[in-house]
């Protein structure tokens, strides 16, 4: 099984259903802040060594986006990312750039990053349109119900899927009136980012209509917090094997990237997915 059984999607340059590796450079991310802040030479090794194990993207962020988490300047969202970008530019790696901010953008793409991944979909910085559109780069869309600060707050939907789906739409109209093609657009519903777990099981329950948009589809559920809501109240690190039942749930709704923490446990689960879906 594959997500060419729903609809034939753009070809992103690799092969699809992918796994993309979570690489943070932060002091505060609600997983793993802290691992690799402030030690570029060990998170370029652990960068190389995901894609060892599996992973097709490396996406490095330098600003948490956790719930609550506080904004960071451009300039240092750069000064982080840029000896990472810099010692990893003559390695063979996908890499993308988990950023909300143009600054930081362009940094990326005058640096050869291909892949933008923007959890405010284009619209937490209003420059931020106008470098996608200046450049060859795949971005990301993703939905999020408010600002870091404030989406967890009470999130309210008429229905999450429909809704999400609605400016997920017109997200990508937006970037097609800008001339950014539609097969450079990746889409993400954005789990855990302004939803209660009622909305994000809905959203999971729900993954196929996502297809319509004609995108590729990008997921993120990796320890999420409704994954110990649904089972026993695990921290981060203990959710592990709900996070590989959620991504194997999502892959059989015909999602095209999976991004994970745990690369090897990860593609391992899809190796054996794709096998015994082999007809």
């Amino acid at each position: 099984m594959s997500s060419s059984k729903f609809l034939k999607k753009p070809y992103l340059g690799f092969k699809t259903p992918a796994i993309m590796g979570i690489l943070n450079i932060t002091p505060d991310s609600f997983s793993d802040g802290g691992k690799y802040f402030s030690k570029p030479k060990i998170a370029i090794q652990n960068a190389i060594r995901m894609q060892k194990m599996g992973a097709d993207i490396i996406d490095i962020g330098a600003e948490s986006t956790r719930p609550g988490a506080k904004s960071v300047k451009p300039e240092l969202e750069i000064k982080r990312l840029k000896p990472i970008i810099l010692g990893l530019k003559k390695k063979k790696l996908n890499i993308s750039i988990d950023t909300r901010n143009s600054l930081t953008m362009k940094f990326a793409l005058d640096n050869g990053i291909k892949i933008i991944n923007d959890v405010s979909a284009l619209n937490h910085d209003p420059n931020s349109i106008n470098v996608i559109k200046n450049s060859k780069c795949l971005i990301i869309l993703m939905h999020m119900q408010g600002t870091p600060q404030t989406m967890q707050k009470k999130p309210k939907y008429n229905f999450a899927p429909r809704d999400i789906y609605s400016f997920l739409k017109k997200q990508i109209i937006k970037c097609e009136k800008q001339g950014i093609k539609r097969n450079r657009i990746i889409v993400d519903p954005g789990i855990g980012f302004g939803k209660t777990s009622r909305h994000n099981l809905q959203i999971l329950q729900n993954l196929k209509i996502f297809h319509k948009l004609k995108c590729n589809i990008l997921i993120g559920l990796s320890r999420k917090r409704f994954i110990s809501e649904l089972s026993k109240k695990e921290k981060p690190i203990e959710r592990i094997p709900g996070t590989i039942a959620a991504n194997q749930y999502a892959l059989d709704q015909g999602v095209d990237i999976i991004r994970v923490h745990d690369v090897k446990e990860a593609f391992q689960a899809k190796q054996i997915w794709q096998e015994l879906n082999k007809r």
